[in-house]
């Protein structure tokens, strides 16, 4: 039995809490969080055997884990990894890696030193949809992909504790907090590092009444984003937060010379008009026939029921899990997480100065 030890016990750490009970070989032995109430609650959650602790310090000094699972705010990452590193236990650490690239490299130069792995969580690779999108592309369904299009259309931002993710200095803005999955996406799937990105976006629905201290939301809640890859493959993103009332929460769309294969995902249960459970579906669309192909996806229930994200938690740590056995290779890396916190940074940069940026002159100057 692996025993993990979890770093930040709000929303997404329970998430992973109810993820790691459904493996038969791993359990959440140990957490932390500052917040006693939300401490209290996760521990509830995780089980009896569980210790809890309000600090990491005190979490690792009296503790013996097999692995770290991070789920702090944005903003606790850098200084919870500079702290924890050196320990040279496996972590998983949910995205995004950090608020900055700068961030990102400091990590990723003081990993240098670990033999442990260590995994950046991004669940959505892991959405069976998404997965099976991936699946198709690889087989060479669509021909060779030439255009990728991500749309989210979605709720806003829930209330997290001290209402952190409101403010691009503990999120690093939303096209990084938000959308670093989806950046990472594009290089998954188009086979191809990024060279130039534009985006336009806005403060335009959200938050705009709330008030903290005399401190104002700078989040954006809509915003466009095109991506140019060095293979001559472009990819967009189309996101909004104020459109919960979409059927379709997430559509990723890749077309290649002979088709165009959608995966589309629905919003979380809980989110439903009646709390129902709704299924993802893929859509391969041939040229050829303009006969459509659609597939229902199902999962097991009570996986789709442990958190919001239609599965993905679980079947990463499923993988997450088998590399501890295995003593394989992390399936995301350090330098994933990094590149798609660069993409979102150069992303809020752009949608600030209405210019077009250059990966590579704003990489040297950040």
């Amino acid at each position: 039995m692996k025993k993990y030890g979890l770093i930040g016990a709000g929303m997404m750490g329970q998430e992973h809490i109810r993820n790691i009970q459904l493996l038969e070989s791993a359990r959440v032995t140990a957490l932390c969080d500052p917040d006693l109430a939300m401490c209290r609650q996760a521990q509830e959650l995780a089980g009896a055997e569980c210790k809890a602790y309000l600090t990491h310090e005190e979490m690792l000094a009296n503790e013996e884990l097999d692995a770290l699972v991070i789920a702090a705010p944005n903003h606790l990452h850098h200084p919870i990894l500079m702290d924890i590193l050196w320990r040279d236990l496996p972590i998983l650490c949910e995205k995004p890696l950090g608020l900055s690239e700068a961030e990102c490299a400091e990590i990723e130069h003081r990993a240098r030193a670990r033999t442990a792995p260590f995994w950046t969580a991004m669940e959505y690779r892991y959405m069976p949809a998404i997965a099976r999108l991936i699946e198709e592309a690889e087989k060479g369904t669509a021909g060779s992909i030439q255009m990728l299009s991500i749309r989210e259309h979605r709720f806003p931002f829930l209330p997290k504790v001290g209402d952190w993710n409101r403010f691009n200095s503990q999120t690093g803005g939303t096209l990084v907090e938000k959308c670093c999955h989806f950046f990472d996406l594009m290089r998954l799937i188009l086979k191809s590092e990024p060279m130039r990105v534009y985006a336009s976006g806005n403060i335009s629905v959200n938050h705009l009444d709330e008030d903290y201290d005399g401190q104002k939301p700078d989040i954006l809640d809509n915003a466009y984003v095109i991506v140019d890859f060095h293979n001559g493959t472009r990819a967009m993103l189309d996101l909004c937060m104020f459109a919960e009332g979409s059927y379709w929460q997430e559509v990723v769309s890749a077309t290649g010379m002979h088709a165009r294969i959608d995966a589309k995902m629905p919003g979380p249960d809980r989110f439903a008009p009646k709390g129902e459970m709704r299924h993802s579906e893929l859509v391969i669309s041939p040229r050829e026939t303009k006969q459509a192909i659609h597939q229902e996806i199902q999962i097991d229930p009570t996986i789709q029921r442990a958190g919001d994200h239609h599965g993905s938690t679980f079947f990463q740590h499923q993988r997450f899990l088998r590399m501890l056995q295995e003593g394989s290779a992390p399936e995301v890396s350090l330098r994933d997480g990094l590149i798609a916190v660069a993409v979102g940074a150069a992303a809020e940069a752009s949608a600030r100065t209405g210019q077009a940026i250059l990966l590579s002159d704003f990489r040297k100057a950040a």
